[in-house]
């Protein structure tokens, strides 16, 4: 059970940013710890695009192998992705989502699919 929640949670924790254009590889580790003692980690791979929609809003989709260290577990991999959009406001005020999915323990995409949801708010100063 851990494994999924860890696995839900760490998909969630990509934050949106400035938008590049065309392709790009993003490996990002997320790591759990209860006070001082390690729970467990996923490492994505992911391989994306993005682009404009016009001058304010930008949009990226990315995926690729996902690999979970679960303490105490056997290591296993699973895929994962994530979709994202965000939207320029104003030069100061940017609003965002993003729909992350992991598989868990094998690939059927019916009943093994984890989702998260991000929704956001970015003021700059």
């Amino acid at each position: 059970m851990i494994k999924s929640v860890f696995a839900a949670t760490a998909a969630l924790s990509m934050s949106a940013g400035a938008a590049f254009a065309g392709p790009y590889v993003n490996i990002e580790n997320n790591a759990g710890f209860t006070g001082s003692e390690y729970d467990a980690a996923v490492t994505e791979t992911h391989v994306g695009f993005d682009g404009a929609i016009g001058e304010s809003a930008s949009w990226y989709v990315q995926g690729g192998p996902a690999f979970l260290n679960v303490d105490g577990e056997e290591n296993t991999t699973e895929l994962s992705g994530k979709i994202g959009l965000g939207y320029d406001v104003t030069e100061r005020l940017n609003i965002y989502g993003e729909v992350a999915a992991m598989t868990n323990d094998e690939i059927n995409f019916d009943e093994d699919l984890n989702f998260g949801t991000k929704v956001g708010v970015k003021f700059s100063f």
